[in-house]
């Protein structure tokens, strides 16, 4: 075994993944916005709902570009850093993935085509509807991809070959596995919290600047409204359900996520370093026995410990993955604490005009990203030491033909490229926040349309 070229090979995917996820969780976040933009549009019939719609379209698009070239690079990594893996799983993640292609991939591109370039030539009704098939063919390509990650986390549905490799006997079983329900409810209402934080920041930073007021108000109100959802979903019944999905099947990567070494009632650990040399958190600030209620409601009940585990069952990064948790955690009640006080101003018809918390949820939007990749690494460093749970080791997935050297040669590549494609992408977003949002023309006349047409030179 190559230690040096397996921790290359998880860099770099952890590199090209956790870069890539930066769009698609915008992309997703941003569909159901969109959507109500276009239904406030189609009900009241407004045009500053589809000023609003036509602006973060062109956002969407961007974001979904970079999504697309950043994830095929991905794909191929399956078989160039992780062929041993590949070979082992194709059977069944094989599936998952190429129905995202297939269905939800083509879904969500034609429609956006439609969307983008088809408002004068649909009428109200089909351009909602393309608006509509946008938001079904995100979100359902991210759960194709949730459903892959949980048979890695909850393997389900297959059966073995005798070679050793897996093989898929149940698609209904993969598709609906219990690990993915949560997973995905709880990675979904993420996004959303990204997309209503980069709306909010964005409707902010106008009224900041005064300019585009009207919509900028559009943006602060709708965006708190989703935020506040979602920012409850997210620590309310998605979190918990994620987290009785953990007791139950990945109890070890539970115990390290709070540093819980002893079984015995869990406290619910605020703040602390993990110990593992001495098996305890240095300095706590805890919430007694919270965990435990938190786990099966009841105060008393025991949380297993990592010592009830094998070492070698144990996380490989422990305090890593104990601190990828916090942050997440910790943000997530930020977020719901700036929702709290940004919707009783809304309310109250003060939030336009308190420029304090103007500036909050302005520099407020890189947050989300950094809690949807800590939490992502929670998930991926809870796993460990398997990269499919319980079943196969991630020492034996990677490729072995391929050296440390040839593995650093790719990430360096990858990341000189991805920073040219930053640049591009920074460039292009701020281009259309400078431009801003802009009302479509008012329809031409009858006979001024006619002169239009006839005018030799005009069209």
């Amino acid at each position: 075994m190559d230690d040096s070229a397996l921790l290359i090979h998880r860099l770099h995917f952890a590199f090209t993944v956790t870069y890539h996820y930066l769009f698609p969780q915008l992309t997703m976040g941003l569909a159901p916005l969109i959507v109500a933009f276009k239904t406030m549009a189609l009900w009241k019939g407004e045009e500053k709902y589809n000023a609003a719609a036509r602006f973060w379209a062109k956002i969407f698009g961007i974001n979904f570009v970079l999504g697309v070239v950043t994830g095929i690079p991905m794909e191929f990594q399956f078989g160039t850093n992780w062929s041993h893996f590949s070979k082992f799983a194709g059977g069944v993640i094989g599936q998952t993935l190429a129905m995202e292609g297939t269905f939800a991939f083509f879904l969500e591109s034609a429609f956006l085509g439609l969307f983008l370039y088809g408002e004068k030539r649909l009428s109200k009704f089909a351009h909602w509807l393309s608006a509509v098939a946008v938001f079904v063919g995100s979100w359902l390509s991210g759960y194709f991809i949730i459903a892959t990650n949980a048979f890695m986390q909850h393997p389900v549905g297959h059966t073995r070959n005798a070679d050793g490799s897996v093989t898929l006997e149940s698609f209904w079983a993969l598709l609906l596995n219990p690990w993915a329900i949560w997973q995905y409810a709880h990675n979904m209402a993420g996004a959303a919290v990204t997309g209503a934080f980069a709306m909010m920041a964005v409707g902010a930073f106008y009224l900041l600047s005064k300019k585009h007021e009207e919509q900028a108000r559009l943006y602060i109100k709708y965006g708190v409204v989703a935020g506040f959802f979602f920012a409850l979903l997210l620590i309310g019944p998605t979190g918990d359900g994620q987290g009785k999905n953990l007791a139950k099947y990945q109890p070890a990567a539970l115990a390290a996520m709070e540093a819980h070494f002893d079984t015995k009632p869990a406290d619910l650990v605020i703040i602390g370093q993990p110990n593992v040399e001495e098996k305890r958190i240095d300095n706590p600030i805890v919430i007694p026995k919270a965990l435990s209620f938190l786990i099966h409601r009841d105060w008393g009940k025991d949380v297993q410990g990592l010592s009830a585990f094998p070492q070698s069952e144990w996380p490989t990064s422990i305090p890593l993955l104990y601190y990828s948790y916090h942050i997440m955690v910790g943000l997530g009640t930020i977020f719901m604490a700036i929702m709290i006080v940004a919707g009783l101003l809304l309310w109250r018809d003060k939030l336009y005009s308190s420029r304090w918390m103007l500036w909050v949820l302005m520099l407020s939007f890189p947050f989300p990203y950094i809690a949807n990749t800590a939490g992502w690494m929670t998930a991926e460093l809870g796993r460990q030491p398997y990269l499919i749970y319980g079943i196969m080791r991630t020492v034996e997935g990677y490729s072995k033909t391929v050296s440390a050297g040839n593995g650093w040669f790719t990430l360096l590549g990858f990341m000189g490229m991805y920073t040219i494609l930053s640049i591009l992408f920074l460039f292009l977003v701020q281009r259309e926040l400078a431009h801003g949002p802009v009302a479509a023309k008012p329809a031409l006349g009858k006979a001024a349309a006619a002169g239009a047409i006839d005018t030799p030179g005009v069209n």
